[in-house]
Parts: structure tokens; C-alpha cells; sequence
């Protein structure tokens, strides 16, 4: 079984590049105490929002930085989504979008 130290976040990405992030739209910066720049998504519903590039086939969110499977890295992370952060390195969801990605397996940290 793999374990969240095993994978590199850094180098990986996948997860950025397969799914739809849909949250809560108080979750955007228009909204008191919200932190997801309102400029990077798109309203889904009256209530929720997604990160632009990621409703539409193929998925890749507009804060993904890099190259997936080399090097790569979240424009926003200190203000990205609930949802990104239910994320969890070598979780079921993680480990599906990196097999779309042809990145089976996990990638260890560089000694």
C-alpha cells in the first residue's frame, strides 16, 4: 500500500489535471473570509463555483504550473479550494488521476 510520503506533489499534478474543482462559493475571494481568487473560476450554479479549466474536457486547472509527471506546482496554494485540500497524496482519487496520466506508481522524493 502506498503511503502520502511516498508521492511528490511537486513532480506530479495529476490530480489538477482530471477532475472538475467545484466548491462553495463563499470559498472565493468576492465573499467575506473567502480565499479563492474569484477571477480563476467560473459560477457552476447560484451556489458553487469551479476553477476555470477544469469544467470542460480536456481538464486542467488554471493555477497548474508546470509540466505533469516533471515538475509542477499550484499558483494558489495558500488560498486554493476545500476541495483541493481534501486531496490527499496516494488517496484513491490521487491514484486514479495518475493513472490517466500514465503515472502509475509512486514517484519518490529526490535523495
Amino acid at each position: 500500500m502506498a503511503h502520502a510520503a511516498d508521492f511528490d506533489c511537486q513532480r506530479c499534478g495529476a490530480c489538477c489535471a482530471s477532475y472538475r474543482v467545484s466548491f462553495y462559493w463563499a470559498e472565493a475571494d468576492d465573499a467575506p473570509g473567502g480565499t479563492v481568487p474569484v477571477a480563476l473560476t467560473r459560477p457552476l450554479t447560484p451556489h458553487t463555483r469551479c476553477m476555470q479549466g477544469t469544467e470542460a474536457l480536456p481538464v486542467r486547472c488554471v493555477a497548474l504550473q508546470g509540466e505533469i509527471g516533471q515538475a509542477v506546482g499550484c499558483g494558489i496554494y495558500a488560498q486554493r479550494s476545500s476541495t483541493c485540500k481534501a486531496l490527499q497524496p496516494g488517496d484513491d482519487q490521487c491514484l486514479r488521476a495518475r493513472r490517466q496520466h500514465g503515472l502509475d506508481g509512486a514517484e519518490r522524493h529526490a535523495a
